[in-house]
């Protein structure tokens, strides 16, 4: 530990902090624009300077390493006068627009103009003027606002690992841009948004929509990928504005996906507001009385075994519960599902459906295999995390297929899964590096467990971790990557049915009535099915259904998620839904009362109680199971990577204008006369 004085204050901090640090640590905020925690040090601001004990100016404090005995002041008359030097030339072509700029209300520039800024300007000379640049549908550019500060030059090289943006041109003359003028190519863009300290960089879809002090502020949780990302919900009135991060070091840190932030329009778009009944090939509008009436007649003119239940990706907890509550006491029948597709799972043991080590364990990771999986488009975040670690750690980083630009170095093999089976076998290289590596992690796709070898695959890779002791009380190396925010929960909870193959038994038509919750991926010719579609997007499951029952999207209702790590993590409600759409559990619990007098749950808190000591049993009722099919014969297979559109990857996403957008501007690249 380094002692130091910080205002006559005695502190001690770690060795390797800066001084800017060392002060926060002391309590005192020092103003700063280029300086940023997540970022390499470029120092180019000099907005944090502090007076130094026998140094004869001022230093930059973000970029001088605190050091025993060090005696720093930040508040004389000598830091004041600098950083109002400072302030005065970023000033001086910083064009006055505060009123038209959406950055004003949470502008930093404005904020430290307020505190060292002076009412008159000495520049006398023209203001520079600097053209707009193309950064892609998300990226509204006002660059005569720039200060130079590179945060986003460093974001898009370090983190985003896409090096298209960049500075030309020296002092006044420099310019930000992304050299070739095109779209920046990477699923984080956005977020140098939050990190421009002006209004140089702005949100295209939220331009003049709203001032930040008219939004009401909602913390909750993202469904857009299985990350669990810590998100905050602007809304004015009922309407969501825009979408932002919120700092959670385990899990997003403070970045979030372009898709996370912008898919949020879909809301608005093709929402169901109402029920509807299908007469003769049309939908016409019903009341909630008129189609529990026709529900209950179905159900209790068809035989149990005729009746199955689907649910889909965006489901909240609560909802999936109720919905398996409803089939087990009112339809006394387990025929519910909420895979989409004949993916192989043991919910024996929680362990082997989670990220075990850890989203923040990546980081501590020193070689990682990816067997069926592509994090770049399945979970982004976390694809940043492994990005984090080979700059951080030289992570060794190895992958059964190539899957194109992952945004960091990696070995791809060839996508055979007899390469897995050389590795299970011991007779592979990677089986030495794997049984050498002190923490390695295996992260297996979906894509990998859908194959008809996914169980010998994935038990077998279990017993040679098992053999090789890599298993211990603070490291799990075997990760399964979910894709969908409703995935881990539903396994949970016991949404699904080994016993029989629900999926095939719908696409062979042996259902009478097939009831699906927020569920769009199911693949069915639909022929005398009687489909009843309750959800907040009219989409593929609505286009099949006969009856509609208007649900409410992941923002409009409270609602827990488990993320891929294993992590419960509640979403608050932050809107409500359109017209006289309901949320998911209370539309069910109606049903219930409406069939047999008796509501399944009497209100929201009993059914949370409820559910939560569900999976507290589960949780301790666990025992790994042993399968006969782990020595069953091996037939090599070619492993294909089969990952949805990542801007259209579910119906909220689906219906967002700006989704759309973003897919044209990735389909439709500039040409810049340099392919060759």
């Amino acid at each position: 530990m380094l002692k130091l004085k910080v205002n006559d204050i005695d502190v001690e901090v770690e060795e390797g902090l800066t001084v800017l640090q060392a002060c926060e640590k002391a309590g005192v905020e020092i103003p700063r624009f280029c300086y940023h925690e997540k970022l390499s040090i470029a120092g180019n601001c000099r907005m944090c300077l502090v007076e130094m004990e026998k140094s004869p100016k001022p230093i930059a404090s973000c970029a001088m390493p605190a050091a025993e005995g060090m005696n720093i002041k930040t508040n004389t008359s000598l830091v004041e006068k600098a950083r109002k030097g400072v302030m005065e030339f970023l000033l001086a072509n910083h064009p006055l627009d505060c009123p038209v700029c959406d950055q004003g209300g949470e502008c930093d520039l404005q904020d430290q103009s307020m505190f060292y800024g002076v009412d008159k300007s000495r520049f006398k000379e023209n203001k520079r003027a600097v053209p707009e640049k193309n950064m892609g549908p998300l990226i509204k550019t006002q660059m005569t606002r720039c200060i130079h500060c590179t945060r986003c030059v460093r974001f898009a090289t370090e983190v985003a690992g896409v090096p298209e943006l960049g500075a030309i041109g020296r002092g006044e003359d420099m310019q930000i841009t992304t050299y070739l003028e095109q779209s920046m190519q990477s699923e984080l863009s956005a977020n140098v948004v939050d990190l421009c300290p002006v209004g140089a960089l702005t949100s295209k879809p939220y331009v003049f929509e709203a001032r930040p002090w008219e939004l009401k502020k909602t913390e909750t949780i993202d469904v857009m990928d299985a990350i669990g990302s810590n998100i905050r919900v602007d809304t004015y009135d009922w309407e969501v504005k825009r979408v932002l991060p919120i700092i959670n070091e385990d899990i997003n840190e403070e970045w979030i996906s372009d898709k996370t932030r912008y898919a949020c329009d879909g809301l608005l778009h093709q929402r169901l507001d109402t029920p509807y009944i299908k007469y003769n090939g049309k939908f016409e509008k019903a009341s909630w009385q008129e189609v529990y009436k026709i529900i209950k007649s179905k159900l209790e003119n068809t035989s149990k075994e005729k009746v199955s239940g689907f649910v889909g990706d965006l489901t909240n907890m609560e909802t999936a519960y109720i919905f398996k509550e409803f089939f087990e006491r009112t339809v006394e029948t387990d025929n519910y599902e909420s895979r989409s597709d004949n993916r192989y799972i043991n919910i024996s043991k929680r362990e082997n459906y989670l990220f075990n080590s850890s989203i923040n364990g990546i980081e501590d990771a020193d070689l990682i295999l990816l067997l069926g999986a592509n994090p770049r488009y399945e979970a982004t975040i976390l694809n940043a995390r492994i990005r984090k670690s080979y700059l951080n750690n030289s992570t060794r980083i190895v992958s059964l297929n190539d899957c194109g630009d992952l945004t960091y170095p990696y070995e791809s093999l060839d996508g055979q899964t007899k390469t897995i089976k050389e590795i299970i076998d011991d007779t592979h290289k990677l089986s030495k590096e794997i049984e050498s590596a002190k923490k390695p992690m295996i992260i297996i796709g979906e894509s990998l467990l859908r194959l008809e070898n996914a169980q010998y695959l994935f038990d077998n890779l279990k017993d040679f971790l098992n053999k090789k002791n890599k298993f211990s009380e603070d490291w799990n190396p075997l990760n399964v990557l979910s894709c969908d925010a409703a995935t881990v929960g539903n396994f949970d909870l016991g949404v699904l049915n080994n016993k029989t193959n629900l999926i095939e038994d719908l696409k062979s038509n042996k259902f009478e009535i097939v009831f699906l919750i927020g569920q769009d991926n199911l693949n069915f010719a639909k022929k005398n099915e009687f489909v009843i579609y309750q959800g907040s997007h009219g989409d593929k499951g609505a286009e099949c259904a006969d009856i509609i029952l208007p649900g409410s999207a992941y923002t409009e209702q409270d609602g827990y998620y488990t993320n891929l790590e294993g992590k419960i993590q509640k979403a608050f409600k932050a809107s409500y839904p359109p017209g006289d759409a309901k949320e998911d559990w209370q539309i069910i619990n109606e049903l219930a009362e409406f069939m047999n007098n008796r509501k399944l749950f009497n209100d929201k808190e009993e059914l949370d109680s409820s559910m939560l000591n569900y999976l507290k049993l589960q949780s301790e009722k666990q025992t790994e199971q042993n399968n006969n099919n782990s020595n069953s014969d091996f037939n090599n297979e070619n492993l294909k990577i089969e990952i949805k559109d990542y801007y259209f990857s579910n119906v909220v996403a689906k219906s967002s204008k700006t989704m759309i957008e973003c897919n044209n501007a990735k389909m439709n690249l500039k040409s810049t006369g340099t392919e060759g």
